[in-house]
């Protein structure tokens, strides 16, 4: 057993693939993962297989497309299999570490497999927002003459947004409790809090082999990094004030992305402070594992559910979408023994990251699985030439309400050069050319690029005709069975009541 390699999967929440020094990013966001590039295998196009996150990880773990089972399936299925599960039926202990995202978490599933299941979900989710918070305005007169004054405002043009703007900076500078510390802000445990409870368990491994996987949120908003990461990257000067201030004003709804402009590079160098410093714990975890004499037969691999948005087309954030931004994403593959190659630049889906983890182990494939191991591949250096497919449901924004999650696919076929992006809502079928246009800002028109465009809706038809065709329907209906024993009201058309309950995974994706 002790020959066995033992693997480490992170994840990093948000983390873009053009913001990691390995993958060709100026600032020292990873110095400790380029350092580690040197001897691993580095993907140049890693794409997810669907946005956000609920859409992401069914593929990352359980090697499944994410409409698969259908719009009502959240997560993963009851019992099915994954990644954890497959390495615990061939002898490895497993555990989970993650900081406090909500659908990373037992009640979708994902401790099926687990022998050790720490999803951080006991600490404080208290939303920070001081700005246009209903319970705080009707807790006194104040708001009572606030929301008139708005209702009078917004009625003569030109006021409205002058309003706005003075109520924004009244709750900022001056109704706003002080912001105390960057560390009180923040909302969901920092990468060394994940990485503490990690190095503690894998103390008591021994020699048995070991599945350890590790989910961070330090790049995910609001951004409110560590003082000690601010000052690696040369920001020390950033205040908690400051910080509060600029995350307010990021996630503002009454002003458009020319304004939002002047918070980019603020806004942009708190996020790479977080991924920052999910590098420097992930040092301490290497240090660790050299000390307990590990790192040596230790797999190792790295990747993102999905990458974060600073107002490419004109957006914010990470909303159910396919754009380039958010679906490429880092994937860092080390393992012992094997000799760096250069990998194929043919995208490569997460939807295979999960066989291929397996085949590197030495371990048997689950045949429930629908991606296909390509570590012979990459072992050896050579190029697959086939389309990785994302997929979601457009709008989709908060899965809990049952409205937004019947709303129509989007769905994207990605080869080296092209991709198109296919909305069934508005009927458009959008083709780009990444080598010409990587900004996706003009998409060909229908003339142009023919034989591409065709063998990429071949590909659209064959993956939209075996996403209807009947497929581990007894665990379908074992989670459907299990949701509406614990969620009644989901058999209705109306889950309002559903999605109150569950405020705090719609503010995070």
């Amino acid at each position: 057993m002790a020959a066995r390699k033992s693997v480490v999967l992170v994840t990093v929440d948000c983390l873009r693939a053009d913001h990691c020094g390995f993958m060709g990013y100026r600032r020292p966001t990873t110095s400790f993962l380029d350092a580690l590039a040197a001897e691993s295998f580095v993907f140049p196009t890693a794409i997810v297989a669907g946005a956000p996150t609920y859409y992401s990880f069914p593929a990352i773990l359980a090697s499944r497309y994410p409409l698969a089972l259908g719009r009502e399936v959240l997560g993963l299925a009851v019992q099915e299999k994954n990644l954890a599960s497959a390495f615990k039926e061939d002898g490895y202990t497993t555990a989970f570490f993650g900081a406090a995202n909500p659908y990373l978490s037992a009640q979708f599933r994902y401790d099926f497999g687990f022998d050790m299941f720490c999803d951080s979900l006991d600490s404080d989710l208290a939303p920070v927002s001081n700005f246009g918070s209903d319970s705080a305005e009707r807790s006194h007169w104040a708001g009572t003459l606030n929301q008139a004054l708005a209702s009078v405002s917004h009625k003569i043009p030109g006021l409205g947004a002058a309003y706005d703007e003075l109520y924004f900076q009244y709750c900022q500078r001056w109704a706003a409790p002080a912001a105390q510390s960057l560390d009180k802000l923040r909302r969901f445990p920092a990468a060394d809090v994940i990485v503490d409870r990690a190095q503690t368990w894998l103390s008591s491994v021994g020699e048995q082999p070991f599945f350890l996987w590790l989910h961070f949120m330090d790049p995910h908003s609001p951004y409110y990094p560590t003082e000690e990461a601010l000052e690696i990257l040369g920001e020390g000067r950033l205040t908690a004030a400051r910080a509060s201030y600029l995350n307010e004003s990021w996630n503002r709804s009454d002003i458009g992305s020319k304004r939002l402009r002047r918070y980019c590079r603020e806004v942009t160098a708190m996020y790479d402070a977080g991924i920052c410093w999910v590098d420097a714990q992930l040092s301490q975890l290497a240090g660790t594992l050299r000390r307990l004499k590990l790192w040596d037969n230790c797999i190792f691999a790295l990747t993102a559910d999905h990458g974060e948005q600073f107002l490419e087309h004109d957006g914010r954030y990470h909303p159910p979408s396919l754009a380039e931004e958010l679906i490429h994403v880092p994937l860092l593959l080390r393992v012992p023994g094997a000799a760096k190659r250069a990998v194929s630049d043919y995208p490569f889906s997460l939807l295979h990251l999960a066989p291929t983890l397996l085949q590197a182990a030495d371990s048997p494939i689950p045949r429930e699985f629908q991606g296909q191991s390509h570590w012979t591949q990459v072992n050896a250096g050579k190029a697959w030439n086939e389309a990785a497919v994302a997929e979601c449901v457009a709008g989709c924004t908060n899965p809990f309400r049952v409205e937004q999650r019947r709303r129509s696919r989007l769905l994207a076929i990605r080869k080296a050069r092209y991709k198109l992006v296919l909305n069934f809502d508005t009927h458009a079928e959008d083709l780009f050319d990444l080598k010409a246009d990587p900004g996706e800002r003009s998409p060909l028109p229908d003339h142009a690029a023919k034989p591409e465009r065709r063998r990429l809706l071949e590909t659209a038809v064959a993956h939209l005709r075996s996403s209807t065709q009947p497929r581990n329907s007894e665990s379908y209906l074992r989670t459907r069975l299990r949701q509406f024993a614990l969620h009644p009201a989901s058999a209705t058309a109306d889950a309002s009541t559903r999605a109150t309950s569950h405020a705090a995974a719609s503010r995070v994706g």
